[in-house]
């Protein structure tokens, strides 16, 4: 089946008709903007002109082609007189515009949000940055690792006694990103009400503490240092990895009666009494203790048939996977979260799709990656320039 042109809105998608200008790097802002273009929205992505390389070494390696699918691009010198303008001209027709460079670098470029408000009072601006668009901090570079350490999330991931531990994703990227869009819906509803736009913002840092979840409530409302508990749960005990006889399981706790249910399934209901594990404070206090007794139970049998058990007792347990077993598992492959596209230089690829799910509404990914300024021409003769106009650009080097 032949793609639908990238001019052409999907009518059927959520995000239909929202035009947004993509000037991301890396990962966080990628992010962002991907929800909006898997979802329907026209995102023409502006690069330098000459860009080839990106974060991660080729355009043709897995993390650009997953991150930048189902847009345009073009390239543009908007330091240039000549670049400026065009770039206004796409501003005026922009609903969204998503950047997450150097807080200093929009407004040494005049392309802040103070700058657009008066080309485009409608645009809805959002930016990513490391630590926060003013404070002492405003100018650094803000990288996950970075974001994952000041945030707190080290400290409390990985062994006790074993030091920081950096979690195994860029989760402070993921997770800005994540907010950001849904910020930039949040604007785009009340402009709605209001006819304006108006800029949203956050940050690796924000989004990091934000995560930080009941460790940070914790530590706000009662002075509770959260320390590390390797692949435990800081709350509930019978959470954890356990040892199986061929392998090894993830059981999850939960309110009520889960602990007695938890007991009776494994064979030891005297458990249930026992005055080290008889609440769930004292099963917080008593943990070592815990873990070494049901991993002396769970060793009883394979990782199989302890899932049978589990889950006909109404427990939450699961295998601990690689990567290529995820998407080996049938539920994962039910929910057809892998999708595939045509390349046309790299032929069939196989992307991760997005996890929302509007029903009867298609998700899958509509085109691939752009090449290096593949629509820069396109775009431009949209904004009313000529072959000539656009000849002179390129002889120009704007373009």
């Amino acid at each position: 089946m032949t793609p639908p042109s990238r001019q052409e809105p999907q009518q059927d998608l959520p995000l239909a008709g929202i035009v947004v200008l993509d000037l991301t790097l890396v990962r966080a802002g990628p992010t962002c903007v991907r929800h909006l273009s898997d979802w329907g929205a026209e995102v023409i992505r502006i690069e330098p002109p000459g860009t080839t390389e990106v974060f991660g070494g080729s355009r043709d390696a897995p993390d650009f082609q997953n991150l930048h699918r189902n847009k345009r691009t073009m390239q543009l010198d908007l330091k240039s007189p000549a670049g400026r303008e065009a770039f206004l001209k796409l501003v005026a027709r922009a609903d969204v515009l998503v950047e997450n460079m150097r807080v200093g670098v929009k407004h040494r470029l005049k392309i802040g949000f103070d700058d657009l408000a008066p080309v485009n009072p409608r645009l809805v601006y959002g930016s990513i940055s490391g630590f926060g668009q003013t404070g002492p901090y405003a100018e650094r570079p803000g990288f996950d690792q970075v974001a994952q350490g000041m945030g707190g999330l080290m400290s409390i991931t990985g062994n006790p006694g074993e030091g920081p531990m950096r979690v195994g994703i860029a989760v402070a990227d993921l997770t800005a990103g994540n907010l950001l869009a849904l910020g930039i819906m949040m604007a785009l509803f009340e402009r709605q009400r209001t006819g304006r736009g108006r800029w949203v913002h956050t940050s690796l840092l924000e989004a990091q503490i934000f995560m930080l979840d009941f460790q940070a409530a914790r530590y706000l409302m009662k002075g509770e240092v959260a320390s590390q508990v390797g692949n435990g749960h800081a709350l509930d005990a019978m959470s954890g990895v356990y040892e199986t006889s061929d392998g090894r399981i993830n059981i999850a706790g939960g309110p009520g009666g889960m602990w007695a249910k938890f007991c009776v399934a494994v064979g030891h209901p005297e458990w249930i009494d026992d005055p080290r594990w008889r609440d769930a404070a004292a099963r917080v206090r008593h943990r070592v203790e815990l873990g070494v007794a049901i991993n002396a139970a769970m060793r009883a049998r394979d990782t199989a048939s302890w899932f049978a058990i589990l889950d006909a007792a109404g427990i939450a347990a699961g295998p601990i996977y690689s990567t290529d077993q995820v998407f080996a598992d049938p539920q994962v492959q039910h929910l057809r979260i892998a999708r595939t596209i045509a390349h046309p230089r790299l032929g069939m690829e196989t992307l991760v799709g997005s996890p929302l799910n509007f029903p009867g509404v298609s998700k899958d990914i509509r085109t691939p990656p752009p090449e290096p300024g593949e629509h820069t021409d396109e775009i431009l003769r949209e904004l009313g320039y000529s072959d000539a106009d656009i000849g002179a650009l390129r002889d120009g080097g704007v373009v």
